[in-house]
């Protein structure tokens, strides 16, 4: 069996369409077509359904997903593996972050770099659920997500360093000069928040329902450069949490302002799959983030 018919397949059932399919593989649509078709041969198998277009995988397309999914991974890991007595570690280090553990991509880079300087990285944008998902399918070797509140199954995690909620507005806002506001004074004002399908939200939305509290937010957005924006320019206020603080210390209209009574601390760290044997870069993701903790790094710059 060719690997790269694995490859083919694997891609079209990740895209859902054949032309960004062969896109991804680098290779022309009739090219993948001829690929899957010849790998349905060899398994004696219908693999996809189709009609002029992609409309699903086979109920046996689907069973031998997760072994494709996985054959490509061990492969790639076996020919790291091979490479790596030979001097430094190279490949894209493919890392999926939920959007409040950003600030902690630059001081994750710096380490990666000081001892993997060949690596390249990617950084995702992903809620905590797909970064689960993209890890059981192997589309990344490493996620920054929470450690607590409903934590990805099945992974080897690093804790990295807590976070707290606090309270974005402009200074000539009602609260804008305060030196801290309460929950009920925050869920009083016109806010923009994280949407709902965002755990930092949910676990929010957890703490203000054991106050007995809730907010229907203006707006939400899945960024808090988006929510950092509308506090700037749109007129709302926000809840974000203190690692942000340093994205608006240098603007004299905005502050991050302290909350009375405030939400037990959220732990992020670094995640893998837990699997043996680790690909090598994902052990040398977790061996970095062994290596550091970000907490007064990320507090210092507020």
């Amino acid at each position: 069996m060719q690997l790269r018919f694995l490859d083919y397949f694997v891609a079209l059932a990740r895209e859902k369409h054949f032309a960004r399919a062969a896109e991804a593989c680098h290779v022309t649509q009739p090219t993948l077509s001829a690929g899957i078709a010849a790998l349905e041969e060899m398994l004696g198998k219908r693999l996809v359904v189709r009609d002029r277009r992609f409309i699903d995988l086979t109920p046996e397309g689907h069973a031998i997903l997760p072994f494709a999914r996985q054959l490509l991974a061990d492969h790639e890991g076996l020919r790291r593996a091979i490479d790596a007595p030979a001097g430094p570690l190279r490949g894209e280090l493919r890392i999926g972050s939920i959007p409040a553990a950003m600030p902690c991509i630059g001081h994750l880079m710096r380490a990666l770099r000081a001892q993997h300087p060949r690596l390249q990285v990617t950084i995702r944008s992903l809620t905590s659920r797909e970064i689960e998902r993209a890890l059981l399918d192997y589309e990344l070797e490493a996620g920054l997500t929470y450690l607590h509140d409903d934590p990805p199954a099945q992974v080897r995690a690093v804790p990295l360093y807590s976070e707290r909620y606090m309270f974005a507005t402009r200074t000539d806002s009602p609260l804008g000069t305060s030196d801290a506001v309460t929950w009920r004074d925050v869920a009083a004002t016109p806010l923009c928040l994280l949407h709902q399908g965002m755990q930092n939200r949910r676990i929010l939305d957890a703490h203000l329902a054991r106050l007995g509290l809730a907010i229907t937010p203006v707006a939400t957005a899945d960024s808090y450069v988006a929510l950092l924006s509308m506090v700037a320019h749109g007129g709302l206020s926000s809840i974000v949490t203190d690692s942000h603080a340093e994205f608006v210390a240098g603007d004299p209209e905005l502050r991050v302002i302290e909350i009375v009574d405030p939400a037990p601390p959220n732990s992020i760290g670094l995640v893998v799959l837990d699997r043996e044997p680790l690909s090598p870069l994902a052990r040398a993701a977790l061996a970095v983030a062994e290596t550091i903790e970000l907490t007064a790094s990320l507090r210092a710059r507020r």
